[in-house]
């Protein structure tokens, strides 16, 4: 028995969770997640992805509560319970926790009997005297459908998914302003960001930008997979210019929808590039800015 640490999945669940919840051969039985079964219950297993949503609660409380139930689970996996196997599907949270976080998760990492990697770039970062084996991030084809006789809008720039600060989103807005709504060629360009923004600091930026801006057309909220498939179909170039990127499921969701690319290069962009051809996977060094767009644009 292999106990997920995600809990039932729902419209808003990360849809590689529910494939990966598909996909596992019949001999494995596998549950998702709770808290009473983790502490109390019988399995074999705890299988873990982003071991920082354990810790965190939608309250101070909630939060406190979490820790100190986490740190029970982790005396029970010490007095020989069941295995800890972990996704890495990024080496330390994407937002930094306090001291008490960063301890548990040390803890955790240092419990660890087994790291899966999705990309070669991620070993040996988590608790490197563990084994480690690869399974590549599957692709989307299949999940997302968009709707019948959606075409790429000429010039529209997308950037989709969850806005979180550390994708860039105020450097992808400081440098579409610099196009001054004009191509290479002279033709025109906007920027759509669609996606659930949980930074308030970050949301109220990406709207002023948007006030201030008619190129800049926001949708913030979370969408449902046809509405998401809708939205990158209808894009000419999808950009993801993340500060840090090991892995990225919107990479590949647009990719799976046979749209473009502009990512940041680095070891794991690169070999994808390298992987699904020329012409998909779109590069550009150091900070975002206009010209980048500009090359990549008239390259697609």
């Amino acid at each position: 028995m292999v106990l997920q640490s995600f809990r039932a999945p729902r419209p808003t669940t990360n849809p590689y969770l529910s494939l990966l919840l598909r996909s596992l051969p019949p001999d494995v039985r596998a549950r998702t997640f709770s808290w009473r079964h983790a502490l109390l219950g019988r399995y074999d297993v705890l299988h873990v992805h982003w071991p920082e949503v354990l810790l965190r609660g939608s309250t101070p409380a909630r939060t406190a509560a979490r820790r100190a139930a986490f740190a029970v689970l982790l005396a029970r996996l010490a007095l020989g319970g069941p295995a800890l196997v972990r996704t890495v599907h990024n080496p330390a949270p994407h937002e930094r926790g306090g001291p008490l976080e960063r301890l548990l998760l040390a803890a955790a990492d240092r419990a660890t009997d087994l790291t899966v990697h999705l990309t070669p770039a991620t070993a040996g970062t988590v608790r490197p005297a563990a084994p480690a084996v690869l399974v590549p991030h599957g692709h989307y084809r299949g999940w997302y459908v968009p709707p019948p006789g959606v075409r790429p809008v000429p010039g529209r720039f997308l950037h989709v998914g969850l806005l979180r600060p550390y994708k860039d989103v105020d450097g992808l807005l400081a440098a579409f302003r610099e196009l001054g709504g004009r191509d290479g060629a002279g033709g025109p360009v906007e920027l759509r960001i669609a996606g659930a923004c949980p930074d308030p600091a970050l949301a109220g930026r990406i709207t002023a930008a948007a006030a201030a801006d008619p190129g800049v057309d926001v949708l913030l909220r979370h969408l449902d997979d046809a509405e998401l498939a809708a939205e990158v179909a209808a894009a000419e170039l999808v950009v993801l210019p993340y500060a840090r990127m090991q892995n990225s499921g919107a990479l590949l969701l647009a990719l799976s929808l046979d749209r473009p690319v502009l990512v940041p290069s680095n070891e794991v962009t690169r070999a994808l590039a390298e992987e699904v051809g020329p012409g998909w996977v779109h590069l550009f060094t150091g900070r975002l800015g206009a010209a980048d767009l500009r090359r990549a644009l008239a390259a697609v």
